[in-house]
């Protein structure tokens, strides 16, 4: 655990000062380096000089939303995004999700819930690439479709590139380390949110459909992952690696 806190800098992106004031003290006692900003343009010029392992970003901000920084942020890198909200409906949740967001937590929050978040998100974005120049690279082939592990990348059977989140990466590796066998939910959640999983956590159900939808842009990939009634759910094609 200590290299990631004492490599990972995180970007606070927050408007109100005296909770950026506070949650930047936080995560500094916990050993991370921080960089508060107010706006989407403090973060963006931020960026532009500073590596960000995570960026914890408001949803409501002046200017640039938060969801909106988060959709940019999607599209151009993959720096692992928390979102932080005072709002909690489901809906708000999963748009964050939706967008490209790895992990959402609503405010008011438990201080340890918000470390252990940050943790989990950088345990999960982290320790993949320092475990694979360790074992051999992992490539899987399945219905035309080609997935390299190691370096995160998926191509449909006419080789063009899908872009996947750190969470959709997590759940596809699932399933082709466990293809034509059922997978249940709680276990999907395991592997892919690791011990600080909710019971009733919606992050997995938002993965897996947008898994499903970007599969779904190549006719092959439509029924790839099918569900199993009160089962769970099945890549349904056989796996190669190569």
């Amino acid at each position: 655990m200590a290299f990631m806190v004492e490599s990972s800098f995180i970007a606070l992106v927050e408007d109100d000062d005296e909770i950026r004031d506070l949650v930047a003290a936080l995560l500094r006692r916990e050993g991370f380096a921080v960089g508060p900003c107010r706006t989407a343009q403090e973060f963006d010029r931020l960026h532009a000089r500073q590596r960000i392992d995570l960026a914890i970003l408001d949803l409501m901000l002046p200017g640039e939303d938060g969801l909106s920084l988060c959709r940019r942020l999607h599209a151009t890198s993959d720096t692992p995004v928390l979102m932080v909200t005072a709002r909690g409906e489901d809906i708000d949740r999963i748009i964050g999700l939706e967008v490209g967001a790895d992990d959402y937590l609503p405010k008011p929050f438990n201080p340890r819930e918000l470390v252990a978040r940050v943790r989990a998100i950088l345990r999960r974005t982290r320790e993949r690439p320092r475990v694979a120049h360790a074992l051999p690279a992992e490539r899987y082939a399945f219905a035309g479709w080609s997935f390299d592990a190691g370096a995160r990348s998926l191509a449909d059977p006419d080789g063009r590139g899908v872009t996947l989140t750190g969470g959709e990466h997590d759940m596809l590796l699932c399933f082709v380390r466990h293809a034509q066998r059922v997978l249940n939910r709680d276990q999907l959640l395991d592997w892919t949110r690791g011990r600080n999983a909710e019971p009733f956590d919606r992050t997995i159900d938002v993965q897996l459909s947008r898994l499903r939808a970007k599969l779904a842009t190549h006719d092959s990939g439509r029924d790839l992952i099918r569900t199993v009634r009160g089962g769970g759910y099945v890549l349904a094609a056989p796996v190669e690696l190569g």
